[in-house]
Formats: structure tokens, C-alpha cells, sequence
């Protein structure tokens, strides 16, 4: 135990956190390091403390690697590192997981009304009109929408469409509340004669003691960084330890793991009891007639069943092999396991939903937002637009586009069907791949950028049909090829100047923070 002096209790640690780093730090954010051993925890008889040292240590730590890693010539201020991360995925940003996309904050940066060092002008005003023709989830939409801006949205994807119109459509709460209230009670009647839900409850016991005896936490990680214990070998014996523990369990309660195809991204991802309950909601959402009400309740059960797929923690984001037994999770310092229900995820994110919903209709404006499934590079706006909003495709006519704010795909970096193949095969969502600018499927190499650079600058000349004379695009890219100042040339627009910030807080695996340019171009 240290001396009284150097320990400090968990409020006391986020305060000082907070003012050390200059930004918010919460308790829970002083437990999460303790529960993954980046500092030790102190104390007995329910008292939790800290050592200001290795808090100290830590956070020098943290922040000397985080500058080394970056270039010099990066805006900080554009880093956003002050905010939690509930902040940078406030209300409906986070109804649904999206590889890639920005944080609320950075659109803000560009579009509201202040001026800075940096931002010396203000480029949008309040009713202007936003396009994003890289739409992905919808951020662009829905942070107009706060700034009381009309913004239109168009993305090759029909999933990612699917998601973005759900964040700026209007619910009738109580309404939302009732269908996933009567398809709980369904799915709960559906579970009464099956033994899964008993069987994982027996598990989850079995698993909890197993841990608490062999991988206690927070010690276990803390001596684990420490070096003190060999990750190699020690947990691997331990999980076929376990392993014989669950086969007798399968066994007792005759539980069907496989299912009898694997032809399929469903077939493939999901333990047999997983995909039956899966199907089921999913038929019970066919049976609305109201297609908005029906929509938001698809967006929820993909929420789900990308929760639920047979895969390891430290894999959800990039998938490797299907597992169906527990496991030695190297994120969690502990035997975890494969879901074997998805009625507990199903329950939380219909709770989170109606919670985002709520907050963001507290925030919403009286305007325009609306995403078309379509391809950027040939896509006739005012068309497409006429067909599902008359008033919106009007003004947009009148007034024309005052620019553009997106974030195009990074050339060779991500398959952006392929992430959520589960819900293309649920429900039978139109693929388009082979329409994706810049996939990963493709690669870097020399062909590849050269077909990147084609594709962008055919967007951006198509949308340049759409905008007013005097029109700022801003692309958010990291351009470590030297793509943009071609694609600039071919378009015959300037880069007027270059935003480099770092990208420090991620959710993948992969956190090393790297720097991307928010290239502003304008008319040569």
C-alpha cells in the first residue's frame, strides 16, 4: 500500500485528470484503466484509489506516444480530443456501428458560424443546403439538420441509405415503443420452450467463477502488463480447462451449435439458436405496414445481430474465423464466450434507440435531409430528389447547392457492403460492390489509385452540375498517395487550402492515431 499522500479516490483521480489533461474525464474512464491494468488499484472494504504516480506515468505515456506518432505540422485544435466519447457519438450518431465514418464535431467545425485562427471565414449559413455524396451514415445529415441547414445525402450503398434516413426521420415514440414492446413479448414466447436461454444462464455461472478464480480482475491484467505472467501459454491452458466444462454443458442441455449449410454470411457467422431467433424477429418486422416505423426497427435488429455474430471480441470489427465455444479474449483478460440468444442486445439497443431518438428530436429544425441510393458519378440530384420530396427537390432547384462537406473512401481501405454483409443477406438489400470508388477488395496498387482518381473526380464533376457559383467542398481524406491536387486539376477546382488533423480516438482494434487533410477546394 502507498502512502496516503500519493493515492487519490476515483472522484478525486477524474478531477485531476481533468485538469491535467485539459479535457473531461470521467470515473468511468479512471475504471476502465483500472479494469484493463493500465494502473493498479488500491484499497479494500469497497474503497477504490489510485496512484497519482502511475496515473501521472500513464497519461505522460499516453500523450508522448500520441505526439511522436504525428506530424508536425498537424492542427490540434481540430484533434477533438477534449470531448468524451459519449459526445463524439451524441444521440442518433451511434444508432448503428460504420467503419469510417467522422465525428459530429469535425462537420460542425466547418459548417456553423464561427471563425477562428484556422477557419477565417464562415462558409455555410443557417437554410443553405449541404451535399454529401459519400453519404455513409449520415453525419453530414444529421449535423445540418442541428444547424438548421437542408442537406442531401447520396450513397451507392442501400443499406447505408437505410441508415442515414433513419437518423433524421421523425418517430412517433410512444408508437416505436409499442411494436418493439409487442415483438419482445414474441420473441420471449418463441424462447419458452427452448433451453437456451437456461443453458446460458448455467454457463454464464460456470464462466463467472471460473474467471474470478484464474483471471481475477483488475490483478489479473495488471500483472499481465507488468510482464509477470506469460499470455503465451497460462490462459491457453486455462480455456482447455474451460472447454471441458462447456462440452458437458452442449452435451446436458443438447444444444445444436452448427447450422446444416454454410453458403451464406448467416449460414456462416451465427450459432444455429442465434440465426432461428434472428429470423423470427425479422419476420415479425415484415408483418408493419408502417415502412418508417419498420425501418428504424431493421436498423435495431442489424444493431443486433452485428453483437451477435460468432466471433471474438477482439475481432467484431474485422472478422477472422467463426468461433463456437469460449475463448481466451485477449481485449477482456478472460475466458469469454459466443452468444447463444440475442434477446439481451435486442432488449438494450431498442432502449438506446428510443433514447437517441428522443434526444435528438429535441435538437432537430424544420428542414430538409434526405438520402438517395444512387452513384455520385452520374446521379441526376433534382430527379431523384423530385421523386420522394417535391418541396425539397424545389428549393433545391431555386437555390441550388452551396456546397459540398464529405468524407470520400480512403482508396484500398475498406469494403463498405461487406461490413454489413449480415444485413444485405437478412434482408435482401440490392449489392453493390462492384460500384464501391476505391475498395479494399482492389487494393493500392498503381491500377487502383488510378482508378480512385477517375472515380472522385467523376463525382465531384457531376456534383458540380448542382452547386451555386460560389461553392466551398470540403473533403475529409487521408492522402498518403497525393491523390487530391490530380483529382483537383482534373476537376478544375483549387485547393484553396489544407486542414491536417490528428485521428486520436478510434474503435478498432487498430488505435494508432494517424493524421488526415480536410482538402477545401473552390472553383479555379
Amino acid at each position: 500500500m502507498l502512502d496516503n499522500e500519493q493515492l487519490l479516490s476515483l472522484k478525486e483521480a477524474c478531477e485531476w485528470a481533468s485538469r491535467y489533461l485539459n479535457k473531461k474525464v470521467t470515473i468511468s474512464n479512471i475504471s476502465y484503466l483500472i479494469q484493463y491494468g493500465r494502473i493498479k488499484k488500491y484499497g479494500d472494504n469497497g474503497y477504490t484509489y489510485v496512484s497519482l504516480k502511475e496515473l501521472t506515468e500513464y497519461y505522460n505515456s499516453l500523450h508522448n506516444n500520441i505526439k511522436n506518432s504525428s506530424d508536425l505540422d498537424i492542427n490540434w485544435a481540430l484533434s477533438f480530443e477534449q470531448y468524451t466519447e459519449a459526445e463524439r457519438t451524441k444521440h442518433v450518431h451511434r444508432l448503428h456501428p460504420y467503419k469510417g465514418k467522422f465525428i459530429p464535431q469535425l462537420v460542425e467545425y466547418f459548417l456553423d458560424s464561427h471563425t477562428d485562427e484556422f477557419k477565417k471565414e464562415v462558409y455555410f449559413r443557417p437554410n443553405d443546403i449541404v451535399l454529401d455524396p459519400f453519404c455513409g451514415s449520415g453525419t453530414t445529415l444529421v449535423q445540418s439538420n442541428e444547424l438548421g441547414m437542408h442537406a442531401i445525402g447520396i450513397d451507392i450503398s442501400e443499406f447505408n441509405t437505410l441508415i442515414s434516413n433513419c437518423k433524421i426521420s421523425k418517430y412517433n415514440i410512444i408508437e416505436l415503443y409499442n411494436y418493439i414492446n409487442n415483438i419482445t413479448i414474441a420473441l420471449k414466447n418463441f424462447l419458452s420452450d427452448s433451453k437456451t436461454l437456461e443453458f446460458e444462464e448455467k454457463l454464464n455461472e460456470k464462466l463467472y467463477n471460473f474467471n474470478n478464480k484464474y483471471f481475477p480482475s483488475p490483478d489479473y491484467k495488471y500483472l499481465l502488463n507488468k510482464g509477470d505472467i506469460d499470455e503465451k501459454t497460462y490462459p491457453i491452458e486455462k480455456e482447455q480447462e474451460f472447454l471441458k466444462i462447456y462440452q458437458d454443458l452442449i452435451n446436458e442441455y443438447k444444444i445444436e451449435l452448427y447450422q446444416d449449410k454454410q453458403d451464406t454470411f448467416l449460414d456462416k457467422w451465427y450459432i444455429k439458436p442465434i440465426r432461428e431467433e434472428i429470423e423470427f424477429v425479422a419476420n415479425e418486422i415484415k408483418k408493419i405496414n408502417d415502412e418508417n416505423i419498420k425501418n428504424i426497427l431493421i436498423i435495431i435488429l442489424s444493431r443486433t445481430m452485428r453483437s451477435c455474430r460468432a466471433t471474438t471480441h477482439s475481432d467484431l470489427a474485422t472478422l477472422k474465423q467463426p468461433v463456437f465455444t469460449p475463448y481466451y479474449c485477449y481485449k477482456h483478460g478472460k475466458i469469454c464466450k459466443p452468444l447463444f440468444s440475442i434477446l439481451k442486445w435486442w432488449e438494450t439497443y431498442s432502449k438506446d434507440t428510443i433514447k437517441r431518438l428522443d434526444e435528438f428530436d429535441k435538437l432537430r429544425t424544420d428542414t430538409f435531409q434526405y438520402c438517395i441510393t444512387g452513384d455520385s458519378r452520374n446521379i441526376d440530384i433534382f430527379y431523384e430528389l423530385e421523386k420522394v420530396n417535391k418541396n425539397f427537390a424545389d428549393l433545391v432547384k431555386k437555390k441550388k447547392i452551396k456546397g459540398i462537406f464529405s468524407s470520400p473512401p480512403y482508396v484500398g481501405l475498406i469494403d463498405y457492403h461487406e461490413q454489413h454483409a449480415y444485413a444485405y443477406d437478412l434482408f435482401r438489400f440490392e449489392r453493390k460492390d462492384d460500384q464501391e470508388i476505391g475498395p479494399l477488395y482492389k487494393g493500392q496498387n498503381n491500377e487502383a489509385k488510378e482508378s480512385y482518381i477517375q472515380g472522385i473526380s467523376d463525382v465531384l464533376i457531376n456534383c458540380k452540375k448542382f452547386l451555386c457559383d460560389d461553392y466551398n467542398v470540403f473533403l475529409v481524406a487521408n492522402d498518403k498517395y497525393n491523390l487530391y491536387p490530380t483529382i483537383a486539376k482534373n476537376v478544375g477546382m483549387k485547393i484553396f487550402n489544407q486542414y491536417k488533423r490528428p485521428v486520436l480516438n478510434r474503435t478498432e482494434k487498430d488505435k494508432n492515431p494517424y493524421s488526415e487533410i480536410i482538402f477545401h477546394l473552390k472553383e479555379k
